[in-house]
């Protein structure tokens, strides 16, 4: 029988760390997992209390698709405190978590052949999407002297038209912000050229202050919501800031022209997002629920500083910023080795799970490696030490 040829996307390397690291701890064998970006708090108490009220007499039938008035409301309400932004709840769609947000929002906005610009390295859901949708990936090859972020001078370099820009800040695997000036520059260019931009904002509110580029107030990164009358969509989800990645909780912010696309695709695809998860949601919006958060990014700074202050003894000389998110992405050539490999020793021989590069760039990954701390400070502390010690005896 056939399977389609859109359907044959590369999967994660970093899913045969994660197996490697299961078997070695139904062995009864110690494993310290730094290689995938889950929050270890999961959702605070008042999320979780919401829930269970929820499960014991609430309504959980069909929302509407684009997500209930009342999180639809709470939503805007936060970009307004968060970003001094009013934002129309009727332009906000919730959706089953951020990727489902990109599925709906690409289909929405690209056709099949049409080029899509984004960063590199970068997320590989963003590319493996759009390809399996028929869009073509325009990669835009991104390092220090530019911060891993794309600029305005590389979109003038491409030898052809784009149709799209996804842009990250804080980014996946890099942490980095685009500031205020660049962002601002790169929806303007957008809007003048007639390109979606695409903006990933999930790991807002997890910033640290002494990135540079770094915004006042909590998000700690500027938003791309004071371009939505330009055409551009904001995609973020309750995963990252509010620890709730298995609730596959997000929403989109969209320019008027998109909002009955993405409603008629949302009823189509999803009918509407997990319903418990959504009336739950309501109260990540609380105070209770922003403590919580804020709480979790205290953790997150001082796993970040721990990580940053054994540079030397890991023998990480050359590391991205790590402006925000809970990432430190390191290059690791000095060693010899590539990624794969060196991340396939460290779990056989230190018991710690570290994502090798080349899920993030297929071209220079091999170099590089993905340290995730968003785990207690504890566990990675200990695996800080785990490695110092296995490159000292290696």
């Amino acid at each position: 029988m056939k399977v389609s040829t859109r359907s044959q996307v590369p999967p994660f390397a970093v899913m045969d760390i994660v197996a490697a690291a299961n078997a070695r701890r139904a062995a009864g064998q110690s494993v310290l997992n730094l290689c995938v970006g889950e929050p270890a708090t999961g959702a605070s108490e008042v999320v979780r209390e919401r829930a269970v009220q929820l499960l014991a007499g609430g309504d959980l039938g069909y929302t509407e698709a684009l997500g209930s008035p009342a999180l639809r409301q709470a939503v805007a309400g936060h970009y307004r405190a968060w970003y001094d932004v009013d934002v129309d709840p009727a332009r906000v769609a919730v959706t089953t978590g951020s990727s489902g947000g990109f599925v709906l929002a690409f289909l929405a906005a690209f056709d099949v052949g049409d080029r899509v610009a984004l960063a590199r390295p970068g997320y590989p859901a963003y590319t493996n999407i759009l390809r399996s949708l028929g869009c073509e990936v325009v990669d835009l090859p991104c390092g220090p002297e530019t911060r891993y972020q794309p600029t305005v001078e590389q979109l003038e370099a491409l030898d052809a038209p784009i149709d799209g820009l996804v842009v990250a800040g804080p980014a996946n695997p890099t942490g980095t912000l685009v500031d205020r000036g660049a962002l601002d520059a790169l929806a303007a260019w957008c809007a003048d050229h007639g390109v979606r931009l695409i903006s990933d904002e999930i790991y807002h509110g997890i910033t640290y202050g002494d990135a540079p580029g770094a915004e006042p107030g909590p998000a700690g990164a500027p938003t791309a919501a004071t371009a939505l009358g330009t055409g551009a969509v904001v995609v973020n989800s309750f995963s990252k800031f509010w620890a709730m990645t298995g609730w596959r909780l997000g929403w989109l912010l969209l320019p008027d022209d998109l909002v009955a696309p993405v409603d008629a695709l949302a009823g189509n695809v999803t009918l509407c997002p997990p319903a418990l998860a959504q009336h739950a949601g309501v109260a990540a919006f609380t105070e209770a629920g922003y403590a919580a958060a804020h709480a979790n990014v205290a953790q997150y700074a001082a796993s970040r500083r721990t990580v940053l202050d054994r540079l030397p003894d890991l023998g990480w000389t050359r590391v991205a910023p790590a402006d925000g998110a809970f990432y430190v992405y390191a290059d690791i050539s000095s060693s010899g080795l590539d990624s794969r490999t060196w991340c396939a020793r460290l779990l056989d021989e230190a018991g710690v799970a570290l994502t090798p590069g080349t899920d993030f760039d297929p071209v220079d990954g091999h170099d590089w490696v993905r340290l995730s701390f968003a785990s207690s400070p504890d566990v990675v502390a200990e695996a800080v030490d785990r490695i110092a010690d296995w490159r000292t005896r290696g």
